[in-house]
């Protein structure tokens, strides 16, 4: 006998969709709280510390501005946390719109969001900018320092738009939605 109740109100659902986006939330926010706590107590600022020389160091970094350094002066906290939180509660809307069985749109969503909130609390929480300090590169040329928050907005990133890419690539185009009778079906009169 299967279970077609409507789910009890106050009770938290167990759908894919609800798992998945929640799962993604709270793995990639509290990894990203942790390991930037760990990086504020651990490293020196702007001291590297080889890992995996030379492709992997870190080096603790504050960013005052949003991804790869973009700055709006001194309204940088304020406009990118009111930026974050708009589209955190976009996320969520769009979270709750996927289909209860799907998977991956809420993982990605859930990437997405769970990277804006762990970048929008170090905003919040002090006036030194988003703790960054996952330092990659080569001897010669090093990328933007970033932290597990940003890992989370990219990767969510680049997996809805394959997702959404995929999604164009399903949908039927005008010309081949319309049904052409072959001619053994059509009538003769």
């Amino acid at each position: 006998m299967t279970d077609t109740a409507p789910p009890i109100a106050g009770r938290a659902s167990t759908a894919p969709r609800d798992r998945t986006f929640w799962g993604f939330i709270v793995l990639i926010a509290v990894t990203d709280i942790v390991t930037k706590r760990w990086a504020e107590r651990a490293l020196a600022l702007h001291t590297p510390e080889d890992v995996f020389p030379p492709w992997l160091r870190w080096t603790l970094t504050y960013n005052t501005g949003a991804a790869m350094n973009l700055s709006l002066g001194d309204w940088s906290r304020v406009v990118f946390s009111l930026i974050a939180v708009s589209m955190i509660g976009y996320l969520f809307v769009l979270y709750r719109q996927a289909a209860p069985e799907s998977r991956a749109t809420p993982a990605a969503l859930g990437l997405i969001a769970a990277g804006a909130f762990g970048n929008l609390l170090d905003r919040l929480r002090h006036t030194k900018g988003v703790v960054d300090f996952i330092d990659v590169g080569t001897a010669d040329w090093r990328f933007w320092t970033f932290n597990v928050a940003d890992v989370g907005v990219t990767s969510g990133a680049i997996l809805l738009a394959l997702l959404l890419f995929n999604e164009n690539d399903a949908t039927p185009t005008p010309e081949s939605a319309v049904s052409v009778p072959s001619p053994e079906s059509a009538s003769h009169d």
